[in-house]
Formats: C-alpha cells, sequence, structure tokens
C-alpha cells in the first residue's frame, strides 16, 4: 500500500521540537508520513536524544518518519581535497544516525556531492570514482542502522555530478549495495528527462522513493508537469513505495534563497499540503479505476 507524505521543507530548514500543531495538521489532513530535514553535523548524545523526541511526537499521533538532506560544499563527496571527502562521509554517518533515532528507514537527497558547487566542467572519471568509493562506505553504514539511501539526481544548476535518470542508474549500479537505491524528484526531472514516464521507468528496478513537485515547486496539479505520465509510470513499474510532496515557498528565508524562490507560489503551506494531497488521491484513483 503506498504511503503519502509531506516534505517539512515548506515550513522549516531545521526541523525541531515545537512543530506538533503541523505535524497534528498533517495527520488530520490525511498523510501517513512526513519527510524531515536533516542538517545535523554531528550526531551527539543531545542531537540524538532530540530526534529521538521529534519521531516519538509523529509516531505518537500515527505518522511514520522519513528524512533528507544535502551534503553542505564543504564535504562533498567529490572535493580533490581528501579531508573535506572524509568530513563528508562522517557528516552523512551522522545523518544516518539521526534518521535511525527519529525512526527513518529512508534517507534521500543528492547525498553524492556538495550542492551548488560547480567546476565549470563535466564530472571527472576520478570525481565519479571518489563519489561511488565513499558511498559504497555509507551504504554500508548505513545497512548496520536500518536506514536505506535514496539517491536523488538534480538539475544541471543545482549540481553536475548526477542530472538524470541514466547516470543515477550507472551510480546505484557502481555502488553496488542494497542499501543505496533511488529517490525521483519530478521537479528535477521535468528540467532534465525527455519523456518523464521512461525516466521513472528507467530507475524502477531501484526505486524506493518518490517526492512529486510541479515546476514551479508550487501545489502539485496546478503547473504543466504531466502527472497523468508520472502516475501511469508509477503504475507501470508496480511501484508501492512512498510518494512525497515536496515544495519551497519564501519561508523559511534562507532555504527559499538557496532554492532560488523570490515570490509566492501558493496560499499557505496547510492550503499546498492539503490540494496536493488531494489531487495526488484523485490521480491515483482514477487509475485503480480506469
Amino acid at each position: 500500500m503506498t504511503k503519502l507524505g509531506m516534505n517539512l521543507f515548506t515550513w522549516t530548514a531545521a526541523m525541531h521540537e515545537g512543530m506538533d500543531e503541523t505535524l497534528t495538521f498533517l495527520q488530520k489532513t490525511g498523510f501517513d508520513f512526513v519527510e524531515m530535514p536533516i542538517g545535523e553535523v554531528e550526531a551527539t548524545a543531545d542531537v540524538l536524544t532530540k530526534w529521538e523526541r521529534i519521531g516519538q511526537q509523529a509516531s505518537a499521533i500515527g505518522l511514520d518518519v522519513q528524512t533528507c538532506a544535502i551534503l553542505p560544499p564543504d564535504r562533498s563527496l567529490i572535493s580533490a581535497d581528501s579531508a573535506q571527502r572524509e568530513a563528508g562521509v562522517s557528516h552523512l554517518k551522522a545523518m544516518i544516525d539521526c534518521s535511525a533515532a527519529a525512526g527513518s528507514t529512508i534517507l534521500m537527497g543528492p547525498l553524492y556531492a556538495g550542492f551548488c558547487v560547480f567546476t565549470g566542467k563535466p564530472a571527472t572519471e576520478q570525481e565519479w570514482n571518489w563519489s561511488v568509493t565513499a558511498m559504497r562506505e555509507v551504504a554500508e553504514y548505513a545497512e548496520t542502522k536500518g536506514v536505506m539511501l535514496g539517491i536523488e539526481y538534480l538539475n544541471r544548476f543545482e549540481i553536475y555530478l548526477l542530472t538524470c535518470a541514466e547516470e543515477v542508474v550507472r551510480y546505484v549500479e557502481a555502488v553496488n549495495h542494497p542499501n543505496c537505491r533511488i529517490a525521483f524528484d519530478t521537479f528535477h526531472a521535468n528540467l532534465e528527462e525527455k519523456k518523464i514516464g521512461e525516466a521513472i521507468r528507467k530507475v524502477g528496478p531501484y526505486l524506493v522513493h518518490v517526492q512529486i513537485s510541479e515546476n514551479d515547486r508550487s501545489t502539485p496539479g496546478q503547473g504543466h508537469i504531466d502527472f497523468e505520465e508520472v502516475f501511469a509510470a508509477l503504475q507501470d513499474i508496480d511501484y508501492s513505495g512512498p510518494i512525497a510532496i515536496e515544495a519551497f515557498g519564501i519561508n523559511p528565508p534562507d532555504f527559499a534563497a538557496a532554492a532560488h524562490i523570490f515570490r509566492p507560489m501558493f496560499e499557505s503551506p496547510e492550503q499546498l499540503a492539503a490540494d496536493g494531497l488531494e489531487f495526488i488521491q484523485l490521480r491515483m484513483s482514477e487509475l485503480l479505476n480506469d
């Protein structure tokens, strides 16, 4: 049974314990899980205790937890500086620890390279090998914690190592570990793929998580992405894993700046969540009734 969730970037870029009202709203609206951003650098005892409490808050009202993260520029797995690569591995392990503490079984995101770091050139074979080798170590650690890594490719304006379905499939196959799989985001696919449905079918054998995100990062169904194609492709590959809505607004300001959101795209996070969920449920219902 596919579970539907909401990414909390619409409310916060740094998860904290004072979000009971938001969590309760999402549960009452009909969501099965929440996707929580992790920005911790170290998994200290205090940090892990915080994530345990956050996970317990969600669980107490019937919400499952998943987690998402990015790598800071100075902790990239493709840095020419070996110390930065080692710091990146440590950073990912800390995020896995936080995920496990919160009860998350999937940590997804562009975990393979620093976010918005560019050389002006395509990725080199050496950069590829650095990332694959490091990710294999991270995946081995994730397995010990019961956490699945969902590797998400981004668009060319945010990263340059993995920017399409073909590349992320090749990457996961190169890492060659059962805890390293693929997460698919319709926003990035809309920018980089010829046909989104074909991209979904390509990643299908490794797909563990899907983010439904509109072309302008607003309410799903109110932009131009062909979601009929998206859900038809998911049905074709018999996908039954989690599906989350991801959207960005003008708040929080720091994250809005990083995502280049400069004008309001929706009335409120609550409006977006409720309307987005209704849209996804309708699309899925139509497929079942065909």
